[in-house]
């Protein structure tokens, strides 16, 4: 997708006024909600709120939707209803194992062709909420084209871990996880999204977390709150320093080039190939936002 995806904001999806202000959210995704955020009870009206979100006229973020977990009694009825033009994407919940995503993917080919949609266009987000998800994480990755990212379900991965309730400051106990997740979503040369930063009264709680989720790798962070997204869209784009540095790196290395050199000193420091391709995608980025 040639628009960013730094921010993806969860909405519920019976909720008709968080549906009304999706559409001039900020956020660069919404992910309207069918599973955790909503009860039981509600499933059904959700899905018909979800379905006429979908088909109104919209300028607003891409529209991804979390369906129900597939093994759950919602899930058949969810993906029937919501594959309508309007849709980008789903996210499938608590993903284990490669061949649900292939299933999953069969399914929606079938589903766009009867209501005509472009074959491939629905993307699919796999959630990873589990250990044992997250040890089969590059082989879902890379299970099937349709497939754009990973994304981390830090609450739920630490409910199977046992871990307490209270996060602990940037999540410690969660680094590995988060980290090996950027791995496997890298291997697979898809995105990978980073979990909700829960407590929307530390601000600087949020940016140290975010800061966190970039510098590990992953390629945007979800939330639940729109107060959110300004610091994760902000996090999430090459920062002007960034850039200047960058111009620089990919300046210096056409000159070193054009005498014949391979690498050349820029500041003090080394700069080689590998350094140059990250600077020439930092500046790509930052093309693609001003754009």
């Amino acid at each position: 997708m040639a628009r960013p995806t730094r921010s993806w904001m969860f909405v519920p999806g019976n909720v008709q006024r968080f549906l009304d202000k999706a559409a001039g959210s900020s956020a660069d995704v919404v992910f309207l909600d069918l599973e955790d955020g909503v009860l039981p009870e509600s499933k059904s009206r959700a899905r018909d709120m979800v379905v006429t979100a979908l088909r109104r006229q919209w300028h607003g973020p891409l529209r991804f939707v979390r369906v129900n977990a597939v093994d759950t009694p919602w899930f058949e009825d969810d993906l029937a209803a919501i594959v309508v033009p309007g849709l980008d994407g789903v996210c499938l919940p608590k993903v284990e194992d490669a061949e649900v995503v292939r299933d999953v993917a069969a399914r929606l080919a079938r589903w766009e062709s009867r209501n005509g949609l472009a074959p491939g266009s629905v993307r699919v987000v796999a959630a990873i909420e589990t250990a044992r998800g997250l040890l089969r994480a590059h082989d879902v990755a890379a299970s099937d084209p349709r497939v754009l990212g990973l994304m981390f379900g830090a609450e739920d991965f630490a409910l199977d871990l046992g871990l307490g309730t209270h996060r602990e400051a940037e999540a410690a106990e969660l680094l590995v996880a988060r980290s090996s997740l950027v791995v496997a979503a890298a291997a697979a040369r898809v995105q990978s999204i980073d979990g909700v930063f829960p407590d929307l009264d530390d601000p600087e709680g949020l940016l140290a977390d975010v800061v966190r989720a970039r510098r590990l790798g992953f390629s945007g962070k979800s939330t639940f709150n729109p107060r959110q997204v300004e610091v994760i869209n902000r996090v999430f784009s090459p920062q002007p320093d960034e850039i200047e540095y960058a111009e620089r790196v990919v300046a210096a290395f056409e000159a070193a080039q054009a005498r014949g050199e391979a690498s050349v000193a820029v500041g003090g420091q080394l700069v080689d190939l590998p350094i140059v391709r990250r600077a020439q995608r930092t500046l790509e980025l930052a093309r693609g936002e001003d754009g």
